[in-house]
């Protein structure tokens, strides 16, 4: 175990130019599910071992309802610098647990206001056309026997016209059959498990976007169309009402306009495929597959010397 408990907690700390490489060189639905799968995996392994270093720390506590012998020095010594990082890991980890469930519960909080939103609208309608002058628009992903909706105002539909509006909606049905809303709620859980992991969320955001622009450009059969749509409906959008965050957890943020835009204009990426490694785009997966890789290997050397270690000392 030794100080490799401490790797998956410290390779969060590479999120950073992996995440600016795959949103830049990769297509974006490859670097949307790349850097999801990578922050998940790096925020379950974190916060395993903080788990691990919590079960040596709450040993040491007077007190504590667990066995006598996982305070042994066997016990002890499978873990550096126990008494301050096994004692720090306890409100850690239990800052994690509370941040995830805040989380969680903001998410279902406002995906139950969108719906009430809609209240006495046609449950069978694929869209719902709000009787609002301000103008948004964003995707409404089915919950229980709901189906999924794009939920768009009348002042968003009178203020486009009709190629952009076909576009708007392309962009938002492109979220709801890629289920963005699932990528972005855990990334948001990841970067809530470990800061590091903040740039991931922001990527993933950002990459999301450019997924459901890029098929809206392939249903719209006009890239300059989607730019225009994009950029306008940003430029009037307004936030909807009794939704706050529904954007940002079911795929309805606008994200970086300029950069959407401009990657709008110009040509189509390149269908997914393995980089190179010699690419900045090989660089990125490769990146993340040996940094995810190193800290499950880490995390499940350090899970299985510590639960050999406890049943060592736990008297049968």
């Amino acid at each position: 175990m030794g100080v490799f408990v401490f790797l998956p907690l410290l390779l969060p700390l590479s999120a950073w130019p992996v995440a600016r490489l795959a949103a830049h060189r990769l297509h974006p639905r490859a670097a949307t599910r790349l850097l999801t799968v990578f922050a998940v995996v790096l925020a379950v392994c974190s916060t395993l071992c903080l788990a691990l270093l919590m079960v040596v720390g709450t040993a040491q506590l007077p007190g504590n309802p667990l066995p006598d012998g996982w305070s042994d020095p066997e016990v002890r010594a499978a873990v550096p610098y126990d008494e301050i990082a096994g004692r720090a890991a306890i409100p850690a980890l239990g800052a994690v647990l509370v941040a995830c469930l805040h989380a969680v519960a903001r998410h279902l909080g406002v995906r139950r206001r969108a719906e009430r939103a809609l209240a006495g609208l046609p449950g069978r309608c694929s869209v719902a056309v709000l009787p609002d002058p301000a103008p948004y628009a964003y995707a409404l992903p089915g919950w229980g026997r709901r189906k999924d909706r794009v939920v768009v105002s009348t002042g968003m539909l009178g203020s486009l016209g009709p190629a952009e509006r076909r576009a708007v909606f392309a962009h938002e049905r492109a979220h709801l059959t890629a289920r963005h809303h699932r990528h972005l709620l855990a990334v948001q859980l990841a970067a809530r498990a470990n800061p590091f992991l903040r740039p991931l969320r922001t990527a993933v955001a950002y990459t999301a976007e450019r997924w459901a622009d890029e098929e809206a450009a392939a249903a719209v059969g006009s890239r300059r169309t989607v730019a225009r749509a994009v950029a306008r409906a940003a430029l009037i959008a307004a936030p909807a009402p009794r939704t706050g965050a529904l954007a940002h957890v079911s795929g309805g943020g606008a994200g970086p306009v300029p950069r959407r835009v401009a990657a709008l204009l110009g040509p189509a990426p390149a269908r997914p495929a393995w980089p190179p490694l010699c690419t900045a785009a090989g660089m990125a997966v490769w990146s993340a597959a040996v940094g995810a890789t190193l800290s499950a290997l880490s995390s499940a050397n350090s899970a299985v010397t510590l639960f050999l270690v406890l049943r060592a000392a736990t008297p049968m």
